[in-house]
């Protein structure tokens, strides 16, 4: 299937990967040309916070924000966010985040918004409040999420309304921001995996979105480690307040254009986004392949995974207790999909059967298991045409198998 690889190396099975950009199996693969500016940037030093004012330039070209930042991952964002909400330019409560007492920490959220992704701003010392329900699910016409029941939760309390951007998410995002900014409260959007189209790094901060986070290291094919958090200038200013290495003496305190030194009352302490740090080849990286992907044929790309798509349903078509159906993208995924399910009367092993063991196999095969048991999907994103039909021929290998 392939040569060696720096995995097979070391004893680690490499992964044929049909499952789209998943973190846990390395996410998307780094464009060859941001690879090569990190290890440029690797050969040199620099100041961080004038890579990060380089880069927060471009983020505010693209997405039409007044600054940005590179964090680590777009949960790195959505934690450093969540930090310069509770904050803002309060050193003091910089310096005891998580802890926030005698500070506002609540952040309101739609209930159907909650995910495991939010711990990333518990862990910055927010609280959640939830709020709605999932009655839209019993089939009554009902929404889970009235708007006033995010009016209603505002209090002296709040530091943000968190939205996390899916093409099903209700409230519109417009309506949550109208509300929020009604009461003076910012709104911060998780849009991560919401690229493409290029048009979304713009849309959120048109709808009124205060900081935004994207993903650096699946569509725009970034080094794994990073994200691009978008925003208002204050925010941002906190964020990187609280981000960078800020230990020095204030008698050469010049952290760079991001911060402000005349707005804070002195030198911070070392802030709660100090783990969550970005190194300047990362930095590198990612503005290198955000120029890229802002120059890349998205039609033309859309094309090529459509044709890839079609050539694995075709592949299956004719196995028999296989059945598929191609999902377009643009309404919950970026790419289109193949959904595959099959019937166990007739195949050798059972949907779920199959997925394991696939995974299993060196190298290990991974399709979208987020349909299990019914069904699961094959994403074009991440794979080449010999290996779209590798992926076709080891599941019609298991499913004939005696």
């Amino acid at each position: 299937m392939q040569n060696d690889t720096i995995y097979d190396n070391l004893g680690v099975p490499t992964v044929i990967n049909a499952a789209g950009t998943k973190t846990r199996i390395g996410g998307s693969r780094i464009r060859p040309e941001a690879l090569n500016a990190m290890r440029e940037a690797a050969d040199s030093f620099v100041r961080l916070s004038d890579l990060q004012a380089r880069a927060s330039d471009l983020i505010t070209d693209v997405t039409g924000a007044e600054a940005g930042y590179v964090t680590s991952g777009a949960a790195g964002g959505l934690l450093l966010g969540a930090a310069a909400c509770i904050a803002g330019e309060n050193l003091d409560a910089m310096a005891q985040l998580p802890d926030t007492t005698g500070v506002a920490d609540e952040i309101i959220m739609p209930r159907t918004h909650r995910s495991g992704y939010d711990h990333a701003l518990r862990a910055a010392g927010a609280t959640i409040v939830d709020v709605g329900t999932n009655d839209h699910h019993l089939g009554t016409g009902a929404a889970n999420v009235e708007p006033w029941e995010i009016r209603d939760a505002i209090s002296e309390d709040t530091a943000a309304v968190a939205y996390m951007q899916k093409p099903y998410t209700e409230p519109p995002l417009e309506t949550v921001v109208k509300i929020a900014h009604e009461n003076d409260v910012p709104v911060i959007v998780d849009a991560a995996a919401e690229l493409p189209p290029q048009s979304n790094l713009e849309r959120f901060i048109e709808l009124g979105a205060d900081l935004v986070a994207f993903s650096g290291g699946k569509a725009i094919r970034g080094p794994q480690t990073t994200g691009i958090l978008a925003g208002r200038r204050d925010l941002i200013e906190s964020v990187a307040v609280q981000h960078l290495d800020m230990h020095a003496a204030e008698a050469v305190w010049e952290p760079s254009g991001l911060v402000d030194t005349d707005e804070l009352a002195g030198v911070p302490r070392q802030g709660i986004g100090r783990p969550l740090k970005v190194g300047k080849e990362e930095l590198v990286g990612l503005i290198r392949a955000l120029e890229l992907f802002m120059e890349e044929d998205q039609e033309a790309l859309q094309d090529e995974w459509s044709a890839r798509v079609t050539q694995i349903a075709e592949g299956l078509s004719h196995c028999n207790g296989v059945s598929t159906q191609v999902a377009d993208g643009g309404k919950v995924a970026v790419a289109p999909e193949v959904s595959v399910s099959l019937d166990s009367a007739v195949t050798a092993v059972t949907t779920t059967e199959l997925v394991r063991d696939l995974r299993k196999e060196t190298p290990r095969v991974f399709v979208g298991a987020d349909s299990l048991p019914e069904a699961f999907s094959i994403n074009p994103m991440c794979l080449t045409d010999e290996e779209g039909e590798y992926v076709v021929n080891r599941i019609i290998a298991h499913v004939n198998s005696e």
